[in-house]
């Protein structure tokens, strides 16, 4: 799959979702195809998989990528919670062709207003009022 994305002109990732022995999702890389930084293969074969089951996460699923998931799609995985996630190249293969991730690892320890992308952290007396909200709804649905 991931070389036939790169064949499609997408990028050189690819992914499937599994469950119950079956695959319910696949996903290529597909950032430059449509102009999405978001669109992993993992998080477009994730989003699939939701959406074929009707739930926002992949309990008893497994995750297959071509790749060791970047930071992104690593916390996607986990926000998702599949059962298990098995990868083929590691990250320092994908940096060493030109895929390299390793400043996102690093920006996080950094102080939110040092990093590459400052972060400024705007105090406003309502800012924790959209957790209030959430606390007092009976029928929010945790995740």
């Amino acid at each position: 799959m991931a070389v036939a994305s790169v064949r499609r002109d997408g990028g050189p990732f690819a992914a499937l979702v599994v469950k119950d022995g079956l695959v319910i999702a696949t996903g290529t890389n597909q950032v430059t195809r449509g102009n999405d930084p978001t669109a992993h293969a993992e998080i477009v074969a994730i989003r699939d998989a939701c959406r074929v089951l009707g739930d926002f996460q992949l309990s008893g699923c497994d995750l297959y990528a071509s790749c060791e998931p970047c930071p992104m799609c690593l916390g996607a995985i986990y926000w998702a919670r599949p059962s298990r996630v098995f990868f083929a190249a590691t990250h320092q293969e994908a940096a060493a062709a030109g895929f390299d991730d390793s400043f996102i690892y690093q920006q996080i320890a950094v102080p939110h207003a040092q990093r590459t992308i400052p972060m400024i952290h705007v105090v406003d007396d309502w800012r924790t009022r959209p957790f209030e909200e959430w606390g007092g709804k009976l029928d929010r649905r945790r995740y």
